[in-house]
């Protein structure tokens, strides 16, 4: 069998946004600090939508079409990911898993995926997720002009029949040829009676910690029952193997338990946006 992906890990923490966000949804002078970003540094701007079936077809099957467009960057980026659930720590297992389903190493996967699978352990702080993601670009060529769904921020984003075109003009075999059958078009199919969730105006800033470099994002959530907005203050690292993130993690866990700004449970961003929108 060919061998498994090798997976890097993303470490998320969720913080208490009424301690670590001024009034104005900046970040607090305490946490700037912390992580010695320059104060008053601008945040990078990044607006994001997800698609899928008004049913959640795609959710149910693991799957997570998303666009994005960051501000300072050009194009779109589509990202095509999937998830599988992961038993404690054991990501080999879910790694195999996916192996199975056509997610494999070097020298393993199909002439037109080799090499443009990227896993990843999402480790939150109740249990760790395997994500499987194929990046694009697209390039703003290809939608200009095109009706687009307004400006969110300064950044604008196509509009739904637009985002439908692109996302399946893009797909990659694996996400088109999922589902029960493993037909080719599955994907497609579902991509021409998705809907937007969101968009969503988040914001990031990019600091370090004993030489960690650490990520803040700041996602404003609009709750669609009417209660107003849900700010998650989502924490994050990066590292290269599941000893290291864990001897991290402890220590990133300490210090923002120490400080009282720790939520004890996974943020959960991408089901908010799902639930909500």
């Amino acid at each position: 069998m060919a061998p498994n992906l090798v997976p890097n890990f993303e470490v998320k923490f969720l913080l208490k946004s009424s301690d670590v966000l001024t009034p104005a949804n900046d970040l607090a002078p305490e946490l700037t600090s912390l992580l010695s970003i320059p104060a008053n540094a601008p945040a990078i701007p990044i607006v994001v939508l997800f698609l899928d079936t008004p049913e959640k077809t795609l959710t149910a099957a693991g799957w997570c079409p998303r666009i994005r467009r960051v501000g300072g960057k050009d194009g779109l980026e589509l990202t095509y990911k999937k998830r599988y659930p992961i038993q404690g720590e054991d990501i080999d297992a879910a790694l195999t898993t996916a192996n199975h389903d056509g997610f494999k190493g070097k020298k393993g996967g199909d002439k037109d995926d080799d090499d443009k699978y990227l896993a990843q352990g999402e480790w939150g702080y109740e249990k760790m997720t395997l994500s499987i993601s194929r990046d694009k670009k697209v390039n703003d060529a290809k939608v200009k002009g095109s009706k687009h769904g307004g400006e969110v921020g300064e950044l604008s984003l196509p509009g739904v029949d637009v985002a439908r075109q692109v996302m399946a003009d893009e797909a990659p075999s694996k996400f088109d040829e999922d589902g029960e059958d493993k037909k080719k078009g599955w994907g497609k199919n579902l991509l021409e009676k998705a809907r937007v969730y969101g968009p969503i105006l988040t914001r990031r800033w990019v600091g370090q910690w004993q030489g960690v470099k650490m990520t803040v994002e700041v996602w404003p959530i609009v709750l669609k029952d009417g209660k107003g907005v849900e700010t998650i203050v989502e924490a994050s690292f990066k590292a290269d193997t599941i000893d290291e993130a864990r001897d991290k993690r402890k220590k990133v866990t300490d210090l923002f338990n120490a400080k009282g700004w720790l939520v004890p449970r996974d943020s959960l961003k991408t089901q908010l946006v799902m639930d909500n929108y």
